[in-house]
């Protein structure tokens, strides 16, 4: 091969490795969060502690194929609170949270755009109940004055419950030590080796103490319309979402429609179907050892799931207004509450 012949080999050469280059890179771009019409689209959802029935709906849409039926490849991976979940979503690693939706709040008060497109819970969930060794001295809230009290992560929605229940009992935040306690195992532990005086819990981390330490008591139930009454003074408190920033919503509605039509028909699912059935199609992992308790635990939280998917004003103020009592930077800044939630992707627009 003489030099003329060997140069135009290296030009081509040289041209077919940046043409697979390039193919490469968009390729990988696009399985972010589009591809091809005709595969899936790859959306990777941060989820705030994915064993918690909390969250449940997020890996039962999966469970039921419902995200593949939606053309959606969802990749779920698991953090220790909706703290965590959301520096993932900032951070650039998740494109999508599963979490509470006070968090859009707080992020509007910073002058960040995110925006909740699926609502999963109409009341918080959560349940604090003291530890099985304060069960006898800490008798309501404002024994909680001077105690260790578990959260799932430092500046997650469960502390932020907290402190509001504090304030609206008269007791300074800062007059509880409050420790991070994780979720699932770690919170179970925490309760019943004494680490903490109580705890914030979601099911069925909470059940499961209840029923291993029947003296536990409950100080504040988050899980039905009653105890959220009790609690609050409110009817409603829309908890578990589906949120993104609003830039990738902009760049992304075809996908935002698809999870939230996924996230939708889980919840109607959920509303035809008994805790037994929904608890047979969770994994088997999540269940543990033991399905009944599973099962206990899903009964008492039925009443929190949203029938519908929808986010009402009147919710979304409720939670500005816990939000603003417990938080000065919310208290004082302007913001517009319907930029933090949208039902256009629900109604399938």
């Amino acid at each position: 091969m003489g030099p003329r012949s060997r140069s135009a080999f290296a030009l081509f050469a040289a041209f077919v490795s940046f043409v697979a280059f390039v193919s490469f890179v968009l390729a990988a771009g696009g399985c972010r969060a589009r591809t091809d019409s005709g595969s899936a689209r790859h959306v990777r959802i941060a989820v705030g502690g994915q064993t918690q029935l909390i969250y449940l709906p997020t890996t039962l849409a999966r469970e039921l194929g419902f995200y593949r039926e939606e053309g959606i490849d969802a990749e779920l991976e698991d953090f220790a609170g909706g703290a965590k979940a959301l520096q993932a979503l900032v951070g650039g690693s998740a494109d999508v949270v599963s979490g509470f939706y006070d968090h859009t709040i707080q992020m509007a008060a910073d002058g960040r755009d995110f925006v909740a497109f699926a609502t999963m819970l109409r009341f918080p969930g959560m349940v604090i109940a003291t530890s099985p060794q304060q069960a006898a001295t800490v008798l309501r809230v404002a024994d909680l004055r001077g105690r260790v009290v578990g959260v799932t992560s430092a500046g997650s929605s469960s502390q932020m419950l907290l402190t509001y229940l504090l304030q609206r009992h008269g007791v300074p935040a800062d007059a509880v030590s409050v420790t991070s306690i994780g979720t699932a195992a770690t919170a179970v532990a925490a309760m019943e080796h004494g680490k903490v005086d109580a705890g914030v819990m979601a099911d069925p981390s909470f059940t499961m103490v209840a029923r291993r330490n029947p003296g536990v008591r409950i100080l504040a139930d988050l899980r039905t319309p009653d105890g959220v009454k009790q609690a609050f003074g409110t009817d409603t408190y829309p908890a578990s979402v589906l949120y993104s920033s609003r830039e990738w919503l902009a760049g992304n509605r075809d996908i935002a429609a698809r999870l939230a039509r996924a996230i939708v028909r889980t919840l109607g699912w959920m509303q035809s179907h008994s805790p037994d059935e929904i608890a047979a199609r969770m994994p088997a992992a999540f269940r543990g050892d033991d399905q009944a308790l599973y099962v206990e635990a899903l009964k008492a939280s039925m009443p929190m799931y949203s029938p519908d998917g929808a986010m009402s004003v009147e919710g979304a103020e409720v939670v500005r207004q816990l939000l603003a009592g417990s938080l000065e930077k919310v208290r004082t800044t302007p913001i517009d509450l319907s930029k933090t939630f949208t039902n256009e992707f629900i109604h399938g627009r």
